[in-house]
């Protein structure tokens, strides 16, 4: 008798998206458990597969930490690149995009706990921290900058330095997603609507960067 499709395993049924569960898997585990927390059996477990099955993808939690950033957030950051050497539209225009973009797919969903990781956990585990930072934090930077630079020798900019503006435009968008997560301590603030503060913050930033034409 032939087995359908429908009744055979899961782990005969979709071997090709095999590593993409166990991906999504993983970054479950790194942002509810944290780095140190997880454990390879468990995300195996919550794939539905053998640990030794995760092992003929990614050698350790390392590796297989890396893969999780790497598809989830450096990925949209080489997006965000080839979407920029494409633009032939304002910079404004673009600046805002990529803040936003930023935004909605890193900072406002479940990957915003891989910043948290990060943050709480990456003196602790000094590779991994380098790696984050060349990979993610030093290309998202190099990214905005250089929106900042195409800005201002194309005269919509002022000529603001982008080494100091590129954190004075990065940090409001992490602290909101601090807020968001509920990452920091209550400090008597009201809730704050992540749509308005955006559309508030990307107006404010761009008036104060753009050449006004008369």
């Amino acid at each position: 008798m032939q087995v359908s499709q429908e009744t055979k395993p899961r782990w005969e049924r979709r071997k090709d998206a095999r590593p993409q569960e166990l991906l999504a898997a993983a970054l479950n585990q790194f942002v509810e458990r944290g780095y140190a927390g997880t454990r390879l059996e468990d995300v195996a477990k919550s794939a539905g597969v053998s640990k030794g099955t995760l092992y003929l993808y990614f050698a350790n939690k390392e590796e297989l930490f890396k893969a999780v950033v790497r598809e989830n957030i450096v990925h949209p950051i080489g997006e965000a690149e080839l979407e920029a050497a494409q633009h032939d539209g304002p910079s404004g225009a673009l600046l805002r995009a990529i803040l936003l973009k930023w935004w909605h797919q890193i900072c406002a969903t479940p990957l915003a706990g891989i910043t948290k990781l990060m943050l709480s956990e990456g003196n602790h585990f000094p590779e991994l921290a380098q790696f984050y930072n060349e990979e993610v934090v030093a290309r998202g930077n190099r990214l905005i900058a250089s929106v900042l630079v195409r800005g201002i020798e194309r005269g919509e900019f002022h000529p603001v330095d982008p080494l100091v503006m590129t954190p004075v435009l990065v940090a409001p968008v992490l602290m909101l997603m601090m807020w968001t997560h509920a990452y920091m301590p209550d400090c008597g603030m009201p809730p704050i609507d992540p749509d308005t503060f955006m559309a508030t913050f990307t107006e404010v930033s761009l008036r104060g960067l753009e050449v006004q034409r008369t």
